[in-house]
């Protein structure tokens, strides 16, 4: 009962970077303006999507899905980092507002990888069968597709989240994080924690493993489809839809194995919150400019809707 009691009342405080005000400002300062970065790119990518009917395809129906994706993801983690840069790690989260955090980040990193796959199999069907893409892919199938991905990340957050925070923390209540990581919650706890590092080495496993196998089978296929083009024109066309893609699954799946499938006694708490901020803060603005750079139709529709308006913002002021 004491332990219970304990456990109900605790509240977690966040490490700080560094003890020197100075230091965490410049930190928090360069946190905001990649976050800021972050909302404001993806955001750009799913409004193009939304208002150029000439991207109204299932390639960039994923794609703004996950633009919409990386802002929910980063903001499940911002908003609290941001307060605690300032605060000195002083700013505290219940136990409730600690597991919330935990859910949404799972939540949304799952689908986010499970996704990933999915636009995988969408450029597989493209290169690989193109005369029956559009019967193939069609967009009710798009839409299963988008929603099985919200499913299982759903169903990857919620037994975890609840399966960590049925433990008992009655110690040290300091994170050694920026957020609610598994990793980091789980080193506070004060009871056997066997079993429970066990499951989350399981389901990281089964979770990063599956759909990047299923990545890795697609562009086994499609590298084969692209040898047999006999165009040069059409090799570059075809790799230019897919070499973005896979620059972000190195860094999204990179990062993530990193953190949850390195044996405990190689974990560094220090270069975790290190690889943390790569694929909470930085990889969510590398997305939407690898796509964009590396897109042109996404690159010419972007100058389309700049220079109208552009040119709206001109006639305004004559």
């Amino acid at each position: 009962m004491e332990e219970i009691n304990k456990t109900t009342k605790i509240q977690f405080f966040f490490r700080p970077f560094s003890e020197d005000p100075k230091v965490q400002v410049v930190i928090f300062v360069a946190f905001l303006l990649m976050y800021l970065t972050s909302l404001s790119g993806n955001a750009v990518i799913a409004t193009i999507v939304q208002i150029n009917h000439s991207l109204h395809t299932p390639m960039y129906f994923f794609l703004a899905n996950l633009a919409v994706l990386e802002i929910f993801y980063t903001s499940s983690i911002a908003p609290l980092a941001l307060a605690n840069l300032l605060s000195m790690g002083k700013t505290p989260v219940s136990l409730t507002g600690c597991g919330t955090q935990m859910f949404f980040f799972v939540f949304l990193g799952g689908a986010d990888c499970v996704l990933l796959a999915v636009m995988a199999y969408d450029r597989f069907i493209a290169i690989c069968y193109p005369l029956r893409y559009s019967v193939i892919m069609s967009w009710p199938l798009c839409v299963e597709l988008m929603v099985g991905s919200l499913v299982l990340g759903f169903l990857l957050a919620l037994p975890l989240t609840i399966l960590i925070f049925h433990l008992p923390f009655c110690k040290d209540n300091e994170i050694y994080h920026f957020y609610c990581d598994m990793p980091a919650v789980l080193h506070l706890a004060c009871a056997d924690t066997h079993v429970h590092r066990t499951a989350l080495y399981i389901i990281s496993f089964i979770v990063l493993s599956i759909p990047l196998s299923l990545i890795s089978i697609s562009y086994i296929f499609i590298g084969t489809a692209l040898l047999q083009i006999r165009s040069a024109e059409g090799r570059r066309r075809a790799f230019s839809t897919c070499s973005s893609h896979i620059l972000v699954v190195l860094l999204q799946y990179g990062c993530t194995s990193f953190i949850y499938l390195s044996p405990r006694s190689s974990y560094s708490p220090e270069m975790g919150r290190v690889v943390s901020v790569v694929y909470t803060f930085i990889t969510p603005i590398l997305n939407p400019l690898i796509y964009s750079m590396r897109n042109k139709e996404l690159k010419d529709a972007l100058r389309k809707c700049t220079e109208k308006v552009l040119g709206r913002m001109v006639l305004g002021l004559m």
